[in-house]
């Protein structure tokens, strides 16, 4: 019997999960490696942080709905991998073997590479993950009874800045609901090189639009950022030039933060020669494989992409969720044909796709492909991003929930957008 390994439950995993099984009939076994015994639907985290919703709104349980699906689920989390035994180690000392490997694990939070930074032993909050993110709002609530400065942004190296957008965009809504945004000086902090770069070396007229929809909300921003260090009430951050020269030393003072760190790979599969990049990333060809070990495959955050552009302080490039969508439909069928005999070479469209909720309104942001020149590269703004996300969360827990993987709403909006999934 086949038996396919896959690493992380989260958007990624538990999606190439289900599709594997759809695409594979009853006849391979199929485990997941989880971290914990519950699914949390990510993109929502930023509600979750200002209390629009909680986190059993958007976590479920695993390990039963995978096996309605014939999948099994162990949720020790993984040690090590071990290719040349194909062999994955438990934190708990037990092994699975298996035939495929899917590593879909998500990053390291590399909240060590600043002085202070993040939850644990630091000073500023998360959003990366749903426990952060409801701490974040047990932070917040105590933030409000004596409100004052608010720091939001993103750490060097940092590749994912939606949600940091996001985050500032509705806390400034949630402040102004509840009456206190004259009392709350708010600030963007960015390796970016300007408001609107996204890692993406902007898109369409992304850089005025984020700056027209920050004058608007009265929010400051700090370009080509990096934090020095977090010490309690109080950020260094050094504004570097266009040559990578200090340009001035900020010290900035702040009763509330949220920073996204960089991201790096987990340590289960970050020492394995000929599968990583040195910052612990998967390596992978166009079609989701890792040469050096051929059955091992990954998609999502954990994958190796370089830089769009190089920046003044580093910067790297987003995986969004629709682009991982993208991933697993191609890691599937790459399988589904590997187990076969027919070697397939099904390739991810790696188009990069953003729904950034805004608090009541939404920007959507598409670069097709990822990587300039492009052929579609624009940014819209609009009542119905907002609307869209919402259902997206709702259709997306469904998904999870029933193991459904008819893509209707991923086809659907992409559809609309003029976007493929798969070449």
């Amino acid at each position: 019997m086949v038996r396919v390994v896959i690493l992380g439950a989260g958007i990624g995993g538990m999606s190439v999960a289900y599709e594997l099984r759809g695409m594979l009939g009853a006849g391979p076994a199929i485990t997941v490696i989880g971290e914990g015994d519950l699914f949390s639907f990510t993109p929502s985290n930023p509600w979750v942080a200002v209390g629009w919703r909680t986190a059993k709104q958007i976590q479920i349980p695993v390990a039963t709905r995978l096996e309605k699906k014939r999948i099994a689920f162990d949720p020790v989390g993984a040690e090590r991998v071990e290719p040349g035994r194909n062999r994955v180690w438990l934190r708990d000392g037990r092994s699975i073997d298996y035939d495929y490997l899917v590593i879909a694990t998500g990053p390291r939070l590399a909240f060590d590479d600043v002085p202070g930074l993040g939850p644990d032993g630091g000073f500023t909050q998360s959003i990366c993950t749903t426990p952060h993110a409801t701490a974040a709002w047990d932070a917040y609530q105590e933030f409000l009874q004596d409100p004052g400065p608010l720091i939001v942004g993103a750490a060097a190296g940092a590749s994912c800045f939606g949600p940091a957008y996001e985050f500032a965009m509705i806390v400034d809504r949630d402040l102004r609901k509840r009456k206190l945004r004259d009392r709350v000086p708010i600030i963007y902090v960015t390796p970016e090189p300007y408001v609107g770069h996204m890692g993406l070396g902007g898109v369409g007229d992304s850089k005025g639009l984020m700056e027209s929809e920050f004058r608007k909300r009265h929010i400051q921003w700090i370009v080509n950022a990096k934090i020095g260090a977090v010490r309690a009430g109080e950020m260094e951050v050094l504004e570097m030039n266009e040559d990578g020269e200090i340009r001035r030393n900020h010290v900035l003072p702040f009763r509330y933060s949220m920073v996204l760190p960089a991201f790096a790979g987990v340590d289960a599969v970050r020492q394995v020669e000929g599968l990583c990049n040195p910052r612990g990333f998967v390596l992978i060809d166009k079609h989701q494989r890792n040469s050096a070990w051929p059955n091992i495959y990954a998609l999502g955050v954990c994958v190796a992409i370089p830089p769009v552009e190089q920046t003044p302080v580093p910067t790297g490039a987003p995986k969004t969720g629709f682009m991982i969508e993208s991933m697993v439909t191609a890691v599937a069928r790459n399988i589904q044909g590997d187990i076969a005999g027919e070697r397939r070479e099904v390739q991810a469209t790696w188009n990069a796709i953003c729904l950034a909720d805004m608090g009541d309104r939404g920007a959507a942001f598409v670069a097709l492909p990822q990587i300039p020149p492009r052929n579609v590269s624009w940014t819209r703004v609009g009542k119905w991003v907002h609307l869209a996300k919402i259902a997206f969360e709702k259709y997306f827990l469904r998904k999870m929930k029933t193991g459904n993987t008819e893509p209707v709403y991923e086809k659907y909006v992409l559809k609309l957008l003029g976007i493929e999934r798969t070449r």
